[in-house]
């Protein structure tokens, strides 16, 4: 029983490695390799946790050596712009200026009705106001509106808004980030203040609490339970 778990513990933890050399994406959005990739060191792991039989070294070497080949076909696609084309393909210009290039979409066997879903999670309803979009390598599609349909900006307008900047958290279901409140060079006066004005005794009763770069605060009470 112990080996079992032991053998799962170090093909788990060499799964999240493989995974984490991926980087931070989602299914999605990976590109092909990757996704294979993924896909073969789940299987190859799946055996010998299952399968005491088979030394855990077997599942280790063929896990390890397909590490080692994407992290030297990353490299590769780094350097060379014609083997990440080979390997990871072309984005493809779908729709020009309007008009949809059926060519493209057969060529990338990707239907009308799998593009205006696209282009309406995108927020595009109207094709006619779609001067580019792109099919990625990823398979989502990157829409880029015309000038005049696109959302109006605050420069546009010669407005220049006040930067609020990152907010970071202070209060997290109930518990005070020391670390965060130093960062913002705030004190426990204040955060006691703040929470005063709120009708808060405790910060125990608040949910979320952040504070951003200029100051803003938002502020989220925990919800009373029935």
């Amino acid at each position: 029983m112990i080996i079992a778990v032991i053998r799962t513990i170090i093909l788990y933890l060499l799964i999240i490695l493989g995974i984490r050399l991926l980087g931070k994406r989602q299914i999605g959005e990976l590109e092909p390799s990757e996704l294979v990739l993924s896909l073969i060191i789940a299987d190859l792991a799946a055996v010998p946790m299952q399968d005491f039989g088979i030394p855990l070294l077997m599942g280790l070497i063929p896990i390890l050596t397909l590490l080692c080949l994407s992290a030297i076909l990353s490299g590769l696609t780094v350097r060379s712009i014609r083997f990440r084309a080979l390997l990871c393909s072309r984005p493809s210009i779908v729709v020009r200026d309007g008009k949809v290039l059926s060519r493209e979409l057969n060529k990338n066997r990707f239907t009308v009705d799998e593009l205006m879903e696209e282009l309406r999670m995108a927020g595009i309803t109207d094709l006619s106001s779609v001067k580019y979009a792109v099919l990625e390598t990823t398979g989502r599609i990157s829409v880029l509106p015309y000038v005049q349909d696109q959302p109006v900006t605050p420069r546009a307008m010669g407005l220049k808004p006040r930067e609020g900047g990152l907010p970071i958290t202070i209060i997290s279901d109930g518990r005070v980030l020391r670390r965060n409140l130093r960062a913002r060079n705030l004190s426990q006066s204040w955060l006691d203040q703040e929470l005063a004005s709120r009708g808060m005794k405790s910060p125990r009763e608040v949910f979320l609490l952040t504070v951003d770069e200029g100051g803003k605060v938002y502020f989220s009470p925990k919800e009373e339970t029935v």
